[in-house]
């Protein structure tokens, strides 16, 4: 076996082949007019995924072709450098993701609550076999419900999830939840921001457990758990805790088949490590969380033997072809997108938040005091450029610190909060915060009467819960007030995409979106095979620019 020389390019198309790779055993027989060798031709080859691609020196020329075959021949009229097969979209990330849960790639969309992950996103894409989530936070039992119906009419069979959020100051929310699931059969939820394991997240799970015919273990509610840490990825990988199936055993929920089945099936049959993303995170590095979290579920396999094992996805910046390979290559079983998916045309932001979100860039985000945990002075990832909210946010949060009631605040701060940011008297606040508690949660309204400081609080976050529906609904005269949850994976997008039809938010469409990170991301794989097996190619050959399929077909 002799090395090849490294080939020189007489015809423009900056194709080389490295002299440190050996020569083929095999050689090329085909139609020598199929063979491409100007630079526009050739990826047009490259790009047809569905066709192997052979590179050729025929002559002093390097080319290439998706025709022909491989073959033993002695005298070969054209010489083969290397080859590399077809590849589909379906070979990426793990095939028994795809056959659990019915799906045509390895790609989810997340639920970004309030309904920004709206009925028209999920249908959308699950009319397309792809997997995605309700953004059921935030939203009362009747529009949840009115939500579950549409999807469900829409998509009889699916695909579809919802999402099931962790609500520690009120656990009655996430109960009713759990209770509408269970009551439309809602088979896959995706559960999220929880600290901790709770009675309902594992009623829902074990409640759907049973036996089938030949006495295998049948789960009914399937569970994606998105978590970021490694404590709680661990209660997701391991069996539901002994007590809690105790309480529910108990109080009559589950039965006693149950309760012995819930100790041999884990929590959750998906993980989703959460990198740097919008709205709640820890901003963990992607490159050093997926491997850590794969190498703690592979020890908890080998601990408790689980027929399927748990897979693990990734969401966190992904928002083009190069993450989602990379994400891919470093052992992701699928990838699901996020903020990306809020700029698009099915999202339930308004058409101005959208526009802002076209416009952002990756240094456009920041941390801000979250609505559902502020007085505990958790933070979440909005949009900066645009709007005044992180900045107000981060204001009353301070002044939360600083000061122990309302009255406490000097007499100009109070006028400066009411005429900036909340445009009505705190007392005018109070009145209607009190009116909504009084019919949602009379508990927590009689312990704010006695307690001026979450008196403060409940006032404080009046303005940061509404801040996020504004920018849902499209208040006008509150588009500084916007709150828009977003990572820095929405700069990335804006970066591939400019240039292309998906630069306008008009044409952002989910299944496009989906389509294109797939189809680039399989594009670059076999770039990055072709290299891997010496081709030297060009930049200008790596770069994969979404072009709108209906002019493709026309």
């Amino acid at each position: 076996m002799t090395p090849v020389d490294t080939l020189p390019n007489k015809h423009h198309n900056s194709l080389k082949f490295s002299p440190h790779i050996h020569a083929q055993n095999l050689a090329w027989k085909g139609c020598l007019d199929s063979v491409s060798f100007d630079q526009q031709t050739i990826k047009i080859k490259l790009q047809t995924l569905d066709k192997p691609c052979y590179i050729l020196k025929i002559g002093d020329k390097i080319g290439v072709t998706n025709e022909g075959y491989l073959c033993q021949e002695n005298n070969p009229t054209a010489q083969l450098l290397t080859s590399i097969p077809p590849i589909t979209l379906e070979q990426l990330g793990d095939p028994t993701f795809l056959a659990f849960h019915g799906v045509k790639y390895a790609y989810v969309t997340g639920a970004m609550a309030g309904g920004i992950a709206s009925e028209e996103m999920v249908i959308a894409l699950g009319k397309a076999q792809i997997l995605s989530s309700f953004g059921a936070g935030g939203l009362p039992p009747e529009r949840l419900e009115t939500a579950i119906k549409r999807i469900q009419e829409a998509l009889p069979h699916g695909p579809y999830a919802f999402n099931l959020i962790h609500s520690p100051n009120d656990m009655a929310i996430e109960r009713r939840a759990v209770e509408l699931y269970l009551k439309h059969e809602v088979s896959t939820v995706e559960a999220s921001a929880f600290l901790d394991l709770t009675p309902n997240i594992v009623y829902y799970r074990v409640v759907g457990l049973s036996l089938n015919d030949a006495n295998q273990i049948e789960i009914k509610n399937k569970v994606i758990a998105k978590i970021s840490r490694r404590e709680v990825a661990t209660k997701f990988l391991q069996p539901a805790p002994p007590r809690i199936i105790k309480e529910l055993l108990e109080q009559g929920l589950i039965t006693d088949l149950q309760a012995k089945l819930a100790a041999k099936v884990p929590m959750a049959d998906d993980i989703t490590v959460e990198a740097d993303s919008g709205g709640h995170t820890d901003n963990r590095p992607l490159v050093c969380l997926l491997p850590s979290i794969i190498a703690l579920r592979n020890e908890i396999q080998e601990q408790y033997h689980y027929d399927q094992p748990i897979r693990i996805g990734v969401a966190g910046g992904i928002a083009t072809p190069e993450s989602a390979l990379a994400a891919f290559m470093m052992g992701a079983a699928y990838i699901m997108t996020g903020s990306i998916n809020q700029s698009c045309v099915e999202s339930g932001a308004c058409e101005h938040t959208k526009k802002l979100l076209a416009q952002a860039e990756m240094a456009d985000m920041i941390m801000a005091p979250a609505a559902d945990m502020f007085e505990m002075g958790v933070k979440l990832q909005v949009l900066k450029r645009g709007t005044m909210f992180p900045m107000r946010a981060q204001k009353l949060y301070e002044i939360y610190r600083t000061y122990d009631s309302i009255e406490d605040i000097p007499l100009a701060e109070r006028q400066k909060l009411e005429k900036q940011v909340f445009r009505k008297t705190l007392a005018e606040v109070w009145e209607g915060t009190a009116a909504y508690l009084s019919q949602k949660n009379p508990e927590k309204l009689g312990k704010a009467v006695n307690n001026p400081k979450l008196k403060m609080a409940l006032i404080f976050r009046w303005y940061l819960g509404l801040s996020s529906r504004w920018s849902s609904s499209g208040e006008k005269g509150r588009e500084v007030d916007y709150q828009i949850w977003c990572g820095p994976a929405m700069g990335g997008f804006n970066d591939w995409v400019r240039g292309s039809y998906l630069a306008e938010p008009q044409n952002r469409r989910v299944v496009d979106v989906a389509y294109h990170i797939m189809t680039g991301a399989a594009f670059l794989y076999r770039i990055q095979s072709l290299k891997m097996q010496g081709m030297q190619i060009p930049e200008d050959y790596s770069q994969y620019c979404p072009e709108n399929p209906q002019l493709l077909e026309m």
